[in-house]
């Protein structure tokens, strides 16, 4: 069940409670557009800090790509000068670099999906907004028909307070916001953080054999380039 169909279904459920305390229901119905509107720019704002998340993750990827490339390149430059023991320094530096990269990678992901979900619902918003605004008056000339069924009802002594009002299915906005703000921090907030440890990111054996492959497949590059100049 989604967001909107269970604030509709607790809407629903009370709206009778609701209006019986309303002392002018014209009044409640243009205060919950208003809410609502205050809403939207909440949802808003979030949205623009999940995109800030966004974006600095893509930030901290793409430099996790070029820091890779750099050590590659330099292992390159090393060893067309015959110095094996600098390029696997080199090498071993781009292992490291390939791990940011993953992690990273990773984490630009998940945030990005979840930025997207957030942007779903300020468009949900927007529409529930637009919605609301449209039916203002006819909630208001329902409200009223109502009231005056009520009193028509009690004055003949016979009044049904399970229909004497209309229900209203907009009046919606406090409990939409709890949910909208709730969602959004949760799905924001299981992006979490990354904390990568290089120093630490492999034991030495598995570091040794990823520079040995790298080593191995940068000599063969390398061969194959100048077979083909020749």
């Amino acid at each position: 069940m989604g967001i909107f169909q269970r604030i509709g279904d607790i809407a629903k459920s009370n709206i009778n409670d609701l209006l019986d305390k309303a002392e002018d229901p014209e009044k409640m119905v243009k205060q919950i557009i208003i809410d609502m509107q205050k809403e939207l720019n909440v949802a808003t704002q979030n949205y623009g800090k999940a995109k800030s998340s966004e974006m600095l993750a893509k930030r901290q990827l793409d430099n996790a790509k070029k820091v890779s490339l750099d050590w590659e390149n330099k292992a390159k430059a090393a060893l067309s000068q015959g110095n094996q023991d600098l390029a696997r320094e080199a090498l071993s530096r781009k292992v490291k670099a390939d791990e940011d990269v993953a992690n990273y990678q990773q984490m630009y992901d998940s945030i990005s999906a979840q930025t997207q979900q957030v942007g779903d619902q300020v468009e949900q918003l927007k529409a529930k907004l637009n919605e609301a605004k449209s039916r203002q008056a006819m909630l208001i000339a329902r409200s009223q028909m109502a009231d005056t069924k009520k009193n028509i009802a009690k004055s003949q002594g016979n009044f049904d307070g399970s229909s004497a009002l209309e229900k209203f299915n907009r009046m919606e906005e406090k409990v939409m916001r709890k949910e909208a703000e709730a969602d959004a921090f949760n799905e924001i907030a299981t992006g979490g953080s990354i904390e990568t440890d290089l120093n630490d990111s492999f034991a030495e054996v598995e570091k040794n054999a990823k520079v040995d492959e790298e080593l191995a497949r940068l000599m063969a590059s390398m061969n194959n380039n100048n077979e083909v100049n020749e």
